[in-house]
């Protein structure tokens, strides 16, 4: 118990510092390049698709390979170390070609970061315990992003954009450090895995066979990959837009668009993993589809920077909710497969489908009818999925595909 314990505090840290890693520069990227070397949103869009379908397309041998390595620690620090790398090597290269194959290389690693969190925490808490502790993960998680942007926009007007390049190495060895203290013995392998307790892998179904063998499995990854359509381009986009309405000020407000999302999403995670086997899945699903559906109809409404921030607050609601639930929701309908952390892959390439779409969709689009007409396409595509999901996806607490 005491081991139990001392891991869950080590996970405590290691779900807060790994936050800068697991996505990379994120939003500021596209307003770093727009406002420090004058690349435009069609071109932004397109160099982060090139990384994005290379994380698409990689999910899935990288689930496995979670699933397969007992060295989970080890793997999530290197992750962790690859992706800081390669953000660190966009300053001294920013042109195209080696801006998207930076994003190749930091994909290849950042797409094993959530799965291997998730898994490591199974391992530790088990099946019982896990919606708590998946939602407790991603309210750590988003506070040490809002933690992080909260220094961006303190020290950001001072010290200019090179404080995107010092945060991540900064939150580098900190999650490095936490990996590492994370005890070994408090993991039980067989469990991360999906397995029973002290079970060995036996030959089963692939990752890919779970999918389409699992009618709530494929409706909860199609609708998914509708929402990440939607959502994906949101928050670069509102940077772009609030970059462009205030010159010189691009990095310190996108800072302050990220803190008003994350300061809604630790209260949102938290209470989506408190209450997840009390009220289900499936209504708090429903609630992020509707918050996203929302979000882009009123980005529409006004160009002020504050009523754009201040909508903003409902990416928390959305992001929030999915990001907690969806280890939870993969691991009900996987229970005893084995298969944990690969199925979160292969359901992830298909979330990740919607995502890369977004970001190339939604650039091409900004260039051709501007940020009021994508934003509220992006709002219809939320909304239909939302009804999809309402039609096709079953309650899943307590549910075990085998």
């Amino acid at each position: 118990m005491i081991t139990e314990t001392r891991a869950e505090r080590r996970l405590d840290a290691l779900s807060f510092f790994v936050s800068d890693a697991r996505y990379g520069l994120g939003a500021f990227l596209g307003v770093y390049l727009i406002t420090e070397h004058g690349w435009d949103a069609g071109s932004i869009g397109a160099a982060l698709s090139i990384g994005g379908l290379t994380g698409l397309v990689s999910q899935a041998p990288m689930g496995a390979l979670v699933d397969a390595v007992r060295a989970k620690r080890a793997l999530i620090a290197g992750a962790t170390v690859l992706v800081t790398a390669t953000c660190l090597f966009i300053p001294l290269a920013p042109r195209f070609w080696p801006v998207a194959l930076a994003g190749v290389v930091g994909a290849l690693a950042g797409v094993t970061i959530g799965p291997t969190l998730s898994a490591i925490s199974l391992g530790v808490v088990g099946p019982r315990r896990f919606a708590r502790r998946a939602g407790r993960n991603e309210a750590l998680f988003h506070l040490g992003d809002g933690a992080i942007c909260l220094v961006i926009l303190l020290t950001a007007p001072f010290f200019g954009s090179s404080v995107l390049f010092w945060s991540m190495g900064f939150t580098m060895v900190a999650s490095v450090l936490a990996a590492a203290a994370v005890p070994g013995r408090a993991i039980d392998h067989a469990v991360a895995r999906g397995l029973p307790p002290g079970a060995a892998p036996a030959p089963g179904p692939s990752a890919w066979r779970l999918l389409l063998g699992s009618r709530p499995l494929l409706a909860f990854a199609f609708c998914g990959a509708l929402f990440h359509l939607a959502n994906a381009s949101m928050l670069g986009l509102v940077s772009q837009k609030l970059a462009l309405g205030n010159l010189g000020q691009g990095i310190t407000l996108t800072a302050a668009s990220a803190i008003a999302a994350q300061s809604v999403m630790v209260p949102v995670a938290a209470l989506a993993g408190a209450r997840a086997d009390a009220w289900g899945r499936r209504p708090l699903l429903l609630a992020a589809f509707a918050a996203l559906a929302l979000r882009g109809a009123l980005f529409t409404l006004s160009d002020n920077t504050a009523w754009l921030i201040a909508v903003q607050l409902l990416d928390g609601v959305g992001a929030g909710l999915i990001g907690a639930l969806f280890p939870v929701v993969v691991a009900d309908l996987t229970r005893g497969s084995g298969h944990f952390a690969a199925a979160q892959g292969v359901v992830g390439t298909v979330h990740g489908v919607g995502g890369v779409l977004s970001a190339g969709i939604a650039g091409a689009m900004v260039v051709q009818v501007g940020y009021n007409a994508t934003f509220l396409a992006l709002a219809g595509v939320a909304a239909l999925g939302g009804a999809l999901f309402w039609l096709i996806m079953p309650e899943t607490r307590g549910m075990v595909e085998r």
